[in-house]
């Protein structure tokens, strides 16, 4: 990738450009027929392949899925323009204004102590901002379209912003623990065969165990989603592994039983720890 070249400052506007003629009447017939709920799939695509890019630590890749992201803005905002509603100008002027706003220890004379005070803050601030029209701090905190994993952190960062908080992480164990006690027991009760009243108590005890997860995700500073990612990821490897192992015997998947794929995943995950870089030792009292 070449880096040389100092970032222009009309990179934005040669990206409008290239929308423009795009759309112009002697333009691609497709990109003409584009509208605001055509273009919502192909964001969400775009931010979850860039998100995958992050997790995979790939700065080439988040090179490219950037540009594509990029290209939606760029085209939503062309769309906002022909409607006469708005121009990516528009967007730009009100997120800096915002940024600004909620920056006072930086742009004002505002002084706070740590990340956990500029997060209280932050939501302290928009919370007495009522130009937007939200009567709740949370009214907006966690969009329909986000992920329920990353919508239960976001809501409780939120919470936490105001001081609606547990103590510590070790407050949130014991959350985890009674979530999961509770679980534990609508199992049982439900026996083998649930009824249809059994099963949405065991998934209401299950939602209320991975909200927790979450919220004690966030208490040790851990992204749960991307962790969650991560752990996908490790998971497709591992199993990648069997097949590559079960192939190098000749045998399929469906030819195989529960212990031999054991076995093979347990290489794998000797062969991880072997390859991973030596994890510093931990203090003793």
């Amino acid at each position: 990738m070449n880096s040389a070249a100092p970032p222009s400052p009309t990179d934005l506007v040669r990206l409008l450009d290239l929308v423009a003629r795009l759309r112009a009447p002697d333009g691609c017939p497709w990109d003409r027929e584009q509208t605001f709920p055509d273009l919502r799939a192909y964001l969400l695509e775009e931010a979850h392949e860039t998100a995958d890019a992050l997790d995979r630590g790939d700065p080439e890749a988040l090179v490219g899925e950037l540009g594509d992201l990029l290209f939606q803005v760029a085209f939503l905002s062309r769309l906002g323009e022909e409607a006469g509603s708005f121009r990516l100008a528009d967007a730009i002027d009100r997120v800096e204004a915002k940024m600004i706003d909620r920056h006072p220890h930086v742009f004002g004379g505002e002084r706070l102590a740590d990340a956990q005070a500029v997060r209280q803050s932050w939501e302290r601030r928009k919370l007495r901002q009522e130009s937007n029209g939200r009567t709740s701090l949370l009214d907006g905190a966690a969009a329909a379209s986000l992920p329920a994993l990353v919508a239960a952190y976001r809501l409780t960062q939120k919470a936490s912003g105001v001081g609606f908080d547990w103590p510590d992480a070790a407050a949130v164990f014991a959350k985890v623990d009674e979530e999961l006690g509770e679980l534990r027991r609508e199992v049982e009760a439900a026996g083998a065969t649930p009824d249809a009243a059994a099963k949405q108590r065991l998934r209401e005890e299950t939602g209320d165990l991975l909200f927790s997860v979450a919220n004690l995700a966030r208490h040790l500073d851990v992204d749960p989603e991307g962790a969650l990612a991560a752990a996908n990821l490790k998971f497709r490897h591992r199993f990648a592994a069997i097949e590559a192992g079960l192939a190098a015997r000749g045998r399929k998947l469906d030819e195989a039983d529960l212990a031999e794929m054991d076995e093979l995943w347990e290489e794998a995950k000797r062969r991880e720890r072997a390859s991973a870089p030596e994890r510093p030792a931990r203090p003793t009292s």
